[in-house]
């Protein structure tokens, strides 16, 4: 099985061609491309760790679409204070499709 992990926005993602993995949203359009770095590419048994990049390879994918995540609620109170204060929040993400990956 052929997988790469990959870097975006500070956060690690295990990529697979066809798949698809949902990153901090980027400011692209949907169908526009997008290369990832490589840091960590496996191809059934051969592995290939980067110092912290794999030299050469890439992950090739395109943005599917903008997507927002699950409603979250913050709620902030101090006991017998009578101060509460509840917020939402929902994140937004870009849904990345994997195309192929390009082994170094």
């Amino acid at each position: 099985m052929k997988y790469a992990i990959v870097e975006s926005g500070g956060k690690q993602y295990k990529a697979v061609p066809g798949g698809t993995i949902d990153v901090d949203r980027l400011s692209k359009e949907i169908g526009e491309p997008v290369e990832l770095d490589v840091l960590l590419y496996a191809n059934d048994d051969e592995i290939q760790v980067g110092t912290p990049i794999v030299k050469g390879a890439r992950v090739k994918a395109s943005v599917a679409e903008q997507v927002k995540g699950p409603k979250l609620i913050v709620f902030k109170y101090r006991p017998k204070k009578r101060i509460r204060r509840k917020r939402g929040h929902r994140q937004q993400y870009t849904r990345i499709a994997i195309e192929d990956i390009v082994e170094g």
